[in-house]
């Protein structure tokens, strides 16, 4: 599937989806994959967003205010996959949307969309049978997310469910940039290649080219979400420009084909 990465590390780019809105959306995504972005995360708004940091909360409530909606990112997806055929095209979101338009019916729009995966960020994995019975019949990957915090036996869990890669939080708290990353990303990874074969994905609080290098040298791939969001608030009226500007800074330390 699309999730495969081709190089390491690979880049994969969060957007909140109708931030300023929806036709700007798809131009910040388009421009984000020809600058070099592996995989696309595609971010749901939701009201109560506990895991975000202000950024992104922001973000949502600018989105919600403009009247985006889960059934608009899923439309939003099959726009973008008609213009790339290969990234990889992930549905990041609470539960709470998924549940008001109903699993199953969720399942099969996304797919039907050319998404590829889904990082539901408040459902844990113990609480994932329905969720991933759904995913599965409809090829749909699941990405889980694991934090430092997470006990060994755990982590087995998380890599058992999740396909495509794992997702490793660098650090426990919301997202957001951060000046330094915490060695507990490091750690986490080298716990995770314990117990899965998987790909490597660490994200939460990268921010910049060089925390961008930091990482790719333990990890496969390297989530930027708080940074693009941030870039887009500040550039108003050039937000698809200036993202690929950033995005091809980060994208041209990804110059080591994975193996």
């Amino acid at each position: 599937m699309p999730l495969t990465f081709h190089k390491k590390p690979a880049l994969v780019v969060y957007v909140t989806c109708g931030d300023p809105d929806p036709a700007t959306t798809k131009e910040i995504v388009l421009a984000a994959i020809a600058a070099g972005a592996d995989v696309v995360e595609l971010g749901v708004p939701f009201s109560d967003p506990v895991a975000d940091g202000p950024v992104i909360q922001r973000a949502s409530e600018r989105a919600l205010k403009g009247g985006t909606s889960l059934a608009q990112v899923l439309t939003l997806a099959a726009e973008v996959r008609q213009h790339a055929q290969s990234t990889g095209l992930i549905i990041f979101s609470y539960l709470n949307p998924i549940l008001r338009m109903g699993m199953e019916k969720f399942c099969k729009v996304a797919r039907a969309a050319g998404v590829d995966g889904v990082l539901v960020t408040d459902l844990p994995v113990e609480e994932a049978h329905d969720y991933l019975c759904a995913m599965h019949q409809h090829d749909l990957a699941s990405v889980f997310l694991a934090a430092p915090t997470s006990p060994d036996d755990r982590l087995k869990r998380i890599a058992a469910a999740s396909q495509g890669f794992v997702y490793a939080v660098s650090r426990t708290g919301v997202t957001g940039t951060r000046e330094q990353l915490a060695s507990d990303a490091r750690k986490l990874v080298q716990r995770l290649r314990r117990v899965t074969r998987l790909p490597i994905a660490v994200g939460f609080g990268i921010s910049n080219a060089g925390q961008f290098a930091e990482v790719g040298e333990f990890a496969d791939a390297v989530v930027v979400g708080s940074a693009i969001v941030e870039t887009i608030e500040r550039n108003r009226g050039r937000e698809a420009a200036a993202v690929a500007e950033f995005v091809r800074k980060l994208s041209a330390v990804s110059c080591q084909p994975s193996v």
